[in-house]
């Protein structure tokens, strides 16, 4: 898969590649133990473990493995979030899409707008027929967003995930191009 070199932009926020320098704002995030509540690993504990992620990330997007970007605000540049698409299955043509905000951003739209952006651009400019999203099913917010941009309940997977030393749940939710591009000619 060959992704971007350009951003993709939104009438409030602009989608980059990550940097070494997002390295902070990165751990800020992932060290935040409410922020991960639902996260597949425990909160970082170490800024290294950031850079770690930030190296792996730009890796992966330069094989084409998988697309990680970093969410800021085109009024106040500097990472707020990550948006993700990523376990490609070009020969079926999906994908999975992840998401991570700040804590200060939250209920502010911004992860709605963004999800938007990356479900175009998955649909559009990578010819993708499927979006997939896996989610605790505590997370309701998470749930909400999804359903908001027209993501379906397709399925509750027990004890999927082991986090920490504890099991968690998986709901896993669905979106088709055919069912995303009526509500798209319905926007305009």
């Amino acid at each position: 898969m060959k992704f971007p070199d350009s951003n993709l932009q939104t009438e409030r926020l602009t989608m980059r590649r990550l940097h070494e320098s997002d390295g902070d704002a990165l751990y800020a995030i992932f060290s935040d133990s409410a922020t991960m509540k639902y996260w597949g690993h425990l909160p970082y504990t170490e800024k290294q473990q950031a850079l770690d992620s930030i190296s792996d990330h730009l890796e992966h997007w330069d094989a084409g493995r998988s697309l990680c970007m970093a969410i800021e605000s085109r009024l106040k540049p500097g990472l707020i979030g990550t948006i993700s698409l990523f376990n490609f299955y070009e020969d079926c043509r999906r994908a999975e899409v992840g998401y991570i905000l700040a804590r200060a951003h939250w209920g502010t739209g911004v992860m709605s707008e963004a999800l938007k952006a990356i479900i175009n651009y998955a649909f559009f400019d990578l010819n993708l027929n499927r979006l997939e999203a896996d989610i605790d099913p505590n997370n309701t917010a998470s749930a909400t967003l999804l359903k908001k941009n027209g993501f379906s309940l397709e399925g509750y997977l027990r004890e999927r995930w082991i986090v920490g030393d504890q099991f968690s749940d998986t709901e896993l939710y669905g979106l088709l191009r055919n069912d995303y591009l009526p509500t798209q000619a319905e926007s305009v």
